[in-house]
């Protein structure tokens, strides 16, 4: 009888078990056949956006991704092939096999390696230790995205943070029936393409560039679907103001930065001759010729002789998130954004309803007017105003010309219902200098950008992954509660525990002897 119940104990058992393992199978089988992901970051950045998700499930075709990965790969990438292959399996599920993805090892194809090079993909060479020495390997870490006889190129994947934004871009270049053209402006003695490599480079990942040189231009080219103009130095004639607003009655776009105030390398300041105002004003934009200074500010590096030094420099206005327009996916999810030596912007909202202010200052901002002294151990006269500064303006929307008739034999558009324009007090956050340094910079201009050319799909998806996470300012009272908080705070709880368990010991000891 023992034995008997012993042996159904036995059964009841092995039967519990057999049931477990077959609702893990099973559980395991249905988590392959349904695609879930959970992602608990504050911007999702490990998970493919909305904007993704609808981009692949309207693909009316196939679109074949070929990733040239090399097998032989020092270890810090083997993780970075495998995050590519999760993210590639990713687009797949949405894009209801409208996606062909092939991964292809270059190592001894000769003839596929030269038509890599000629694609832009560069065979690299890595550090890798082994047999206890450093030995030199070349590979491949490129993709192509293509569809029928268009063909995007991302040469090289270090970072599969930014991979969404490179696959999805291109991915619509590649279906889009044209791409849109970015006109900059040159001939007003304007910052330079090489000084901007950085923006140029970026730029080209999504539009064509084309120079315009208003010096020798009445009319834009039709082609053109919106204008960069970058803090030119010289006056414009009418004749090159009449070929801007013209431009933009057509419906076309145009992003200004501008500057009141010219500042050289060695920190002189003066009065910027571009005299593109006189058109601002019309559309109800006026560029201060003063500088902005803000509490709110990047510390900076100058050389004095053979030392060199960092200090806080309230020209360099940093804004943070309570400065974006929160309801504008251009410059929402941003983090910071630095402008050194800005001018303030002055809107006349009397029938200009349709002008947004994107991003200003703290209210602990003021205003240098004259006397311009840049050194950075100079007196920089703090005397916040009880008031913001607007830096980055928009106009959406209807907007009637500067002119009130045509200029020669050109055409005349006296209004434009969809005319789009966007003004920064500051060009020099979008040269090498800051926008290598401050990443939140390059997206900001190309955020703008495309919000002007393009559309705010492409924004959601780059401004996931914020650069900067900066600290809450806190008073002087506060700081000083931390401080003393994190000095005795632990000796103290120490102390207190120790007290409450003595006290109870006690207690507890008193009982017993009762």
């Amino acid at each position: 009888m023992q034995y008997l119940q012993k042996f159904k104990k036995q059964y009841n058992l092995g039967t519990q078990i057999a049931i477990i393992v077959g609702i893990i199978l099973v559980v395991n089988f249905l988590s392959y056949q349904i695609f879930v992901r959970f992602d608990l970051t504050q911007n999702k950045i490990y998970s493919i956006s909305k904007t993704t998700k609808q981009s692949l499930k309207e693909l009316d075709d196939i679109i074949n991704i070929k990733v040239y990965f090399s097998e032989q790969l020092p270890p810090q990438y083997i993780s970075a092939r495998q995050e590519v292959e999760d993210i590639l399996k990713e687009y797949q599920n949405y894009a209801n096999n409208k996606i062909k993805v092939e991964f292809i090892d270059p190592k001894d194809n000769k003839e596929l390696q030269q038509e890599l090079q000629m694609m832009g993909i560069p065979r690299l060479q890595f550090n890798i230790l082994e047999n206890d020495k450093y030995e030199i390997i070349s590979g491949y870490l490129g993709m192509t995205i293509s569809f029928e006889d268009n063909k995007q190129t991302i040469p090289v994947i270090n970072d599969t943070g930014n991979l969404e934004y490179q696959l999805t871009s291109s991915i619509k270049k590649v279906i889009a029936e044209k791409t849109p053209v970015i006109g900059i402006t040159s001939g007003h003695g304007e910052v330079s393409v090489e000084e901007m490599s950085i923006v140029d480079k970026k730029l080209k990942e999504i539009y064509k560039i084309s120079n315009i040189n208003l010096a020798d231009t009445k009319k834009i080219d039709d082609n053109i679907d919106a204008l960069l103009v970058v803090n030119p130095k010289e006056k414009f004639s009418e004749e090159s103001k009449y070929a801007i607003d013209q431009f933009l009655m057509q419906g076309k776009s145009a992003v200004f930065l501008l500057e009141g105030i010219t500042v050289n390398d060695n920190l002189t300041a003066t009065s910027n001759e571009n005299n593109l105002n006189s058109l601002l004003e019309k559309y109800g934009i006026t560029i201060e010729s003063y500088f902005v200074l803000d509490k709110s500010n990047e510390p900076a590096s100058f050389t004095q002789g053979f030392m060199s030094f960092t200090t806080p420099y309230p020209f360099f206005v940093k804004v943070g998130q309570n400065g974006f327009n929160q309801d504008n996916a251009s410059v929402a999810k941003l983090q910071s954004l630095i402008l050194p030596w800005t001018s303030p912007l002055r809107i006349d909202f009397k029938n200009n309803s349709n002008i947004k202010v994107l991003a200003q200052t703290t209210k602990d901002a003021w205003l240098m007017r004259e006397n311009f002294n840049l050194n950075p151990q100079g007196n920089f006269g703090f005397n916040p105003d009880p008031e913001s500064y607007s830096l980055v303006v928009s106009r959406f929307g209807e907007l009637t010309s500067a002119f009130d008739s045509a200029i020669g034999e050109e055409e005349y558009t006296n209004n434009s219902d969809n005319a789009r324009i966007i003004v920064v007090g500051d060009s020099s956050f979008a040269t090498d200098q800051f926008a290598g340094r401050y990443q939140d910079n390059l997206i900001f201009l190309q955020n703008i950008i495309d919000v002007v050319a393009l559309d705010e799909d492409l924004i959601n998806i780059r401004s996931k992954k914020a650069s900067e996470r900066p600290l809450k300012e806190t008073s002087d009272g506060s700081k000083k509660i931390i401080r003393y908080l994190n000095v005795f705070g632990v000796t103290i709880l120490v102390l207190a525990f120790g007290l409450i368990r003595y006290l109870l010991r006690k207690k507890s000891k008193f009982a017993d002897d009762l």
